[in-house]
């Protein structure tokens, strides 16, 4: 038998903690409530140098997605919410998210909705999925508003893992080379280097000496080059987190060649989309839904835009007139959410949109990938070729070197 600490109330309201044995939690907690009391907290008691790194884990979207739905169908199925949190904090394999909702599960039961609840954690619930669990606490539809926010959830998590998946590989190759380029200029050139310098002074082709060249710096060198890096690719990544280096990185990306740039316009797009079509399919109101769909977007041009848009809507104009200002939307996608306006079907319309764009997304992924693999190798191939070559040209010419 396990031992568990408790935390619960008595039959007065007073406080009161301590430990009890039991063959499991549900077990530990019905032999509480038997002695009249009212359950807060309850967890396994932890014995000698037993720990677990709960911090080293992550809330994966994954989680949240089978947390959501889970969630919805015990409360369509007429589950109390504390029962329902109860049962998925016993449940959750992952030991971070059990923690969140045990927190949860105490808010509530402390007489916080579920909305108030969530936004305690901002870290794993963000602005949109407390706003759309409010809404569908108000509006009695929370069942209906958890299936969407899985669905949304596994619609991001589904494209995020596309696009990953088809960059492993370049990134793999591209790691590669660079390796590949490294090992021939510490360890092969400094082989050659030595046996041209039983020639003499004689003249080595100018390919050959800026090798040779770059070879002696990063041999020499290392030390501080290696550190040099890293702390620009740290200082550039940190610049990139700042709000100016965000506003500059999200412009720039939209304008990467080899439709790189084409994709990133396409996600942006499919997620202003599939955001904005669940907030008002959830009855959330509009100005609220695009301040949020700005937060979301993942985009600053998109953000930017937002607030053009409520600002647009707030003088009792259309969501439509911002966005045709704006290059990353297209004609189309204005157009048919001009037409969602005109006919009251937004969300639907912006269902559509959603969906045409991640497919859209999915296609330009594979077409991109199917080029970026032969030019990779390429790369590889003559990355390998031009220092071979360069180390080489002396022996193609070593008669003309030997008369000098």
């Amino acid at each position: 038998m396990a031992s568990y600490t408790y935390k619960a109330l008595d039959q007065r309201g007073i406080s009161a903690t301590g430990e009890i044995e039991g063959e499991s939690k549900a077990a530990a907690a019905a032999a509480l409530r038997s002695r009249g009391l009212t359950v807060l907290d309850l967890n396994e008691a932890k014995r000698g140098l037993h720990m677990e790194f709960t911090f080293l884990q992550r809330i994966k979207p994954k989680d949240l997605t089978v947390f959501s739905r889970q969630f919805a169908t015990m409360v369509s199925s007429g589950l109390s919410m504390l029962r329902c949190l109860y049962v998925l904090e016993e449940q959750t394999e992952n030991k971070k998210l059990a923690a969140v909702i045990g927190q949860l599960k105490n808010d509530v039961e402390a007489g916080l909705s579920l909305s108030d609840s969530l936004e305690k954690h901002p870290n794993v619930f963000n602005k949109l999925y407390v706003s759309m669990v409010r809404a569908g606490e108000i509006g009695g539809i929370l069942d209906e508003v958890l299936n969407r926010l899985a669905t949304q959830l596994e619609k991001e998590d589904s494209i995020r893992r596309a696009v990953k998946s088809a960059m492993v590989y370049p990134i793999m190759i591209g790691t590669f080379a660079i390796l590949v380029l490294i090992g021939m200029v510490m360890f092969l050139i400094p082989i050659f280097a030595e046996m041209y310098k039983e020639l003499g002074d004689a003249k080595l082709p100018t390919l050959t000496r800026i090798m040779m060249w770059f070879s002696e710096l990063l041999t020499g060198y290392w030390y501080i080059i290696f550190p040099i890096i890293i702390l620009i690719v740290w200082l550039l990544r940190r610049f990139k987190r700042s709000e100016r280096g965000r506003k500059l990185w999200d412009r720039t990306k939209l304008h990467i060649p080899m439709g790189i740039g084409e994709i990133v316009r396409k996600l942006a797009v499919a997620r202003f989309s599939r955001t904005m079509g669940t907030l008002v399919t959830s009855g959330v109101p509009i100005l609220q839904a695009i301040e949020i769909t700005g937060q979301a977007a993942g985009n600053v041009v998109i953000e930017e835009a937002m607030k053009d848009v409520q600002q647009s809507v707030k003088e009792g104009q259309s969501i439509t007139g911002p966005l045709e200002k704006i290059a990353v939307f297209p004609a189309m996608v204005t157009q048919m959410i001009s037409v969602g306006e005109e006919t009251g079907s937004l969300d639907a319309m912006l269902a559509k949109i959603a969906d045409f764009y991640e497919d859209e997304v999915n296609a330009s992924v594979k077409s991109l990938t199917s080029i970026l693999e032969p030019i990779m190798m390429l790369g590889v191939g003559g990355i390998v070729g031009v220092v071979v070559i360069s180390m080489y040209l002396p022996m193609f010419n070593m008669m003309n070197i030997v008369s000098e």
